[in-house]
C-alpha cells in the first residue's frame, strides 16, 4: 500500500504547486529560464517547419506505394513527388549501381538517411527513472528538431481531469495548452477517437502510430524524454510550435498530435525538443521540466 503510495506521489508531484514552490529553490540546476514567453524559441519556427517538412516528405515517398488513394485526389502533387522519387532513385543507382525497383526503408532508415541520426525508447542511464530517449545512430548537430512530443492538445476551458489522474505525460505550454503524451488507457482512447473524427476519406490528420510500438514517425517518442539531474545536464529543449494553416494535408498523418475539440480557426499545437548542444551516438537525451519566465 505504502509503495504504491510512494509511486502515485513520484508521478504526481510535479503537479502540485506548493511541493513546486518549496522546491524550485533546491533544483536551481534543472531549471530553464527564458525573459519572457516570447523569447521561448532556440530555432525559428522557420527551421522547425522545414525540417517537419523534409522529414515528412521522405516518410511519405518511402511508403508511396501506399499512398495511392491520396495521390488520385491530388494530380499535381503526385506529379511533383513521381520528380521527387526519380531523383531520388537516380541517385542511388549512382551510389550503388543497383538498377532495381524503388527499395523500401524502415522509418528509422528514412530519419538516418534524411537527418543523420535516428531516435529510439530504451531504459533510461538514471535510477528509477523507467524509460528514456537515446540517440541510437548518428551525430546530432546543435540546433536540431530530434524529437517531437505527441499526444492529444488541450486548451485551457477544456476538460482532462480524468485523463490526468495518475498521469505522468500531461505537459503544459507557456499559454497554459495541454499535451496528454500518455499512450495508455483513457488518453490512448481519446487521442484515437479525435484521430478518427478528423480524418476526411484517405487522408488522415494526425499519426496513430506512437500509440504502438511501430512508429510511423519515428521523431514521435519525445514525451519518454527524461528530466536532468545534478549528474546528467539537459541537452535538449521543449519548444512550442503552432503548425501553419498551409501545411501539406498529405503529410498531416505524420503529426502526432490532435486538437481534442474540433475547431479549424485554431492552428495545431506541437511541440519539438530541440538539441542544446552537439549529441553523439549512445548519449541519453535529458530535458528541463520545468521553464521559469521571467
Amino acid at each position: 500500500m505504502l509503495r504504491e503510495l510512494r509511486r502515485r506521489w513520484r508521478s504526481y508531484k510535479y503537479r502540485f504547486v506548493p511541493w513546486l514552490a518549496l522546491n524550485l529553490r533546491r533544483q536551481r540546476r534543472t531549471l530553464r529560464y527564458v525573459p519572457e514567453s516570447s523569447q521561448d524559441k532556440i530555432i525559428a519556427d522557420e527551421d522547425v517547419f522545414e525540417t517537419l517538412l523534409k522529414t515528412f516528405k521522405a516518410l511519405f515517398i518511402n511508403d508511396l506505394s501506399r499512398q495511392a488513394d491520396i495521390l488520385a485526389l491530388l494530380p499535381e502533387v503526385k506529379c511533383q513527388y513521381l520528380e521527387l522519387l526519380s531523383v531520388e532513385q537516380k541517385q542511388s543507382e549512382v551510389k550503388s549501381c543497383n538498377h532495381q525497383g524503388h527499395h523500401v526503408f524502415s522509418p528509422e532508415e528514412v530519419l538516418f538517411n534524411t537527418l543523420g541520426f535516428t531516435v529510439s525508447r530504451d531504459r533510461s542511464s538514471l535510477v528509477s527513472a523507467g524509460t528514456g530517449v537515446f540517440v541510437t545512430r548518428g551525430f546530432v548537430p546543435r540546433g536540431t528538431v530530434v524529437s517531437m512530443y505527441p499526444g492529444t492538445v488541450y486548451r485551457k476551458h477544456e476538460p482532462i481531469f480524468f485523463q490526468s489522474l495518475g498521469n505522468p505525460f500531461i505537459f503544459r505550454c507557456i499559454d497554459g495548452v495541454l499535451i496528454d503524451g500518455n499512450d495508455k488507457g483513457l488518453s490512448r482512447s481519446v487521442y484515437r477517437s479525435c484521430s478518427r473524427r478528423d480524418q476526411l476519406g484517405p487522408f488522415q490528420m494526425s499519426d496513430e502510430s506512437w500509440l504502438t510500438a511501430t512508429l510511423q514517425n519515428p521523431l514521435a517518442v519525445g514525451q519518454y524524454v527524461n528530466n536532468c539531474s545534478h549528474e546528467k545536464s539537459a541537452n535538449v529543449c521543449y519548444q512550442e510550435f503552432d503548425v501553419p494553416g498551409h501545411f501539406p494535408v498529405e503529410l498531416k498523418q505524420y503529426l502526432p498530435n490532435i486538437v481534442y475539440s474540433h475547431d479549424i480557426e485554431s492552428h495545431l499545437r506541437c511541440v519539438v525538443l530541440v538539441t542544446l548542444r552537439d549529441i553523439k551516438q549512445g548519449e541519453e537525451l535529458f530535458s528541463n521540466y520545468y521553464t521559469v519566465v521571467s
